[in-house]
């Protein structure tokens, strides 16, 4: 699974996530991409389950880009701890992600194995995304 070799803090804050995505909310590499419509936190086992889905519906065909990258830690305590005695210990990594952002792109296939493939993809994902292509973000 995805996660940072190194990090400066070992501990982060939760954070808002308000707003819209500016970066990172085109196609830049490929032809077809998935991309979010609501704002959350997409976790490392998320984003691998959804890259394999992907990766296996178009059968090592095209070429798949992952957009985002879990460099957040979410902290848990233990189960039946009282309160106090500090923050929990780094459980799990997220990638933070707003309305608008690319989270996967592909190419080298055709649009119907692109459309299924995300179909496919999106069902493993946390946040509500939708179907990009070139020919529609020319048509818009």
């Amino acid at each position: 699974m995805l996660a940072p070799k190194k990090t400066k803090y070992r501990k982060q804050q939760r954070g808002r996530r308000r707003g819209v995505a500016w970066r990172g909310c085109t196609l830049a590499f490929g032809d077809f991409g998935l991309q979010a419509t609501e704002r959350g936190w997409v976790t490392a086992r998320e984003l691998e389950a959804a890259r394999v889905a992907l990766t296996r519906h178009i059968k090592r065909g095209g070429r798949v880009w992952v957009r985002v990258f879990p460099d957040k830690p979410v902290t848990k305590k233990p189960a039946e701890t009282r309160m106090g005695k500090g923050k929990g210990s780094p459980e799990m990594w997220v990638a933070v992600v707003k309305p608008g952002r690319m989270l996967f792109e592909m190419e080298g296939v055709p649009e119907p194995i692109a459309r299924e493939a995300f179909r496919l993809a999106a069902h493993k994902l946390s946040v509500g995304t939708q179907f990009r292509s070139r020919a529609l973000a020319s048509a818009l």
